[in-house]
């Protein structure tokens, strides 16, 4: 299913990338400081227990016996997504007149997966759903960004698989749209990627 999606990416992604609530983009010197690394024992030590940490909640949802069919109600999801591509980008927007980022992820999994996610990014974040590793994503998985150099959550998208994502940009960039997380803007302003449709409801993933 995956690689029906690769050849509708486009060929040449724009340099200057925009998030949803961002217009520049983060300074070299912001995002030194955001990707320093620690020592290599430190840096395995924190990756070790992060991987730990992720199998435990995958665990434990399956020990409560959450069923979960990631790539039947991925597929729903990310099948509505892009049959939206170029749809605009709308400050507040949760219709198909127009999305923002969180908007764009809210009305796909409420539609398609019968789940009501938080309205924004920042709260978004925060859903009790297990954290997921960037080189163990799976399509459906939400991705979030700080594009601010702040080092908060500004943005979010939603994981499509091969690398690529599918998100509201913005006005400027064109709206719903496909990028690349392996690009150099989106990989370092990667926060963390959450596993959202481990939480969706029984009745759904029956009928899927």
């Amino acid at each position: 299913m995956l690689k029906r999606f690769a050849p509708l990416v486009p060929l040449a992604l724009v340099t200057l990338l925009f998030g949803c609530a961002a217009h520049t983009p983060v300074s070299q010197q912001v995002v030194d400081q955001q990707v320093q690394k620690p020592s290599s024992v430190s840096q395995s030590s924190a990756l070790y227990q992060e991987e730990l940490a992720t199998e435990k909640e995958l665990a434990e949802f399956s020990a409560n016996s959450k069923p979960y069919q990631l790539p039947a109600l991925a597929d729903s999801i990310l099948e509505r997504g892009m049959s939206l591509i170029g749809t605009r980008y709308r400050f507040g927007g949760t219709s198909e007149a127009g999305f923002d980022c969180s908007g764009f992820i809210g009305y796909l999994f409420k539609e398609e997966a019968g789940m009501q996610l938080p309205r924004s990014t920042r709260e978004m974040i925060n859903v009790k759903a297990p954290l997921v590793a960037r080189n163990n994503l799976k399509p459906g998985d939400l991705l979030f960004f700080s594009t601010n150099g702040r080092g908060r959550v500004s943005h979010a998208g939603i994981y499509l698989g091969d690398d690529q994502f599918i998100h509201s940009s913005s006005r400027r960039s064109g709206g719903v749209r496909i990028d690349n997380l392996g690009d150099s803007y989106w990989s370092k302003t990667f926060i963390e990627a959450k596993r959202a449709l481990a939480m969706a409801p029984a009745s759904v993933v029956a009928r899927k």
